[in-house]
């Protein structure tokens, strides 16, 4: 029994002082990490609202290319019938801003997550802007 309880006092551990650090070392690594992920997510949100952009864009040419002139409204122009260049879903807006109900609702407006999708119909141009239900322009891009 002796032995036992000189051998356990001979045996080192970690001292608080050591534990400490570590832990702060832990807290400064996890710091890193959140900070780097959360850049991460704006930047997903940037490609997203660009790729958008320029699906519609190539949509709203594809349409001219195939009819001669360019469409009236995103859908139902570009989302159903045998000119079918966009995929319908209810990001696509009515003149109130409301989500459509059915790819037979005209919009000329796609809600993103964090950005706007405005095609003019006077221009012909597709605009974005950041932020759900803003009013993107020519001065406007993607966030």
């Amino acid at each position: 029994m002796r032995r036992m309880i000189e051998r356990a006092r001979s045996e080192g551990g970690f001292t608080l002082i050591e534990l400490m650090i570590v832990i702060v070392i832990l807290g400064i690594l996890a710091g890193i990490v959140l900070f780097a992920v959360n850049g991460i997510n704006d930047r997903g949100t940037s490609a997203a609202c660009k790729t958008d952009q320029s699906t519609i864009t190539t949509a709203v040419e594809a349409f001219y290319a195939k009819t001669g002139n360019y469409p009236g409204n995103l859908s139902p122009a570009l989302t159903t019938g045998a000119s079918q260049f966009l995929k319908w879903d209810n990001s696509f807006v009515d003149g109130t801003g409301a989500p459509t109900t059915a790819a037979t609702q005209t919009s000329v407006q796609r809600n993103g997550n964090g950005y706007t999708i405005l095609y003019d119909t006077a221009s012909h141009s597709v605009w974005a802007a950041p932020g759900t239900g803003s009013t993107p322009d020519a001065t406007t891009n993607c966030p």
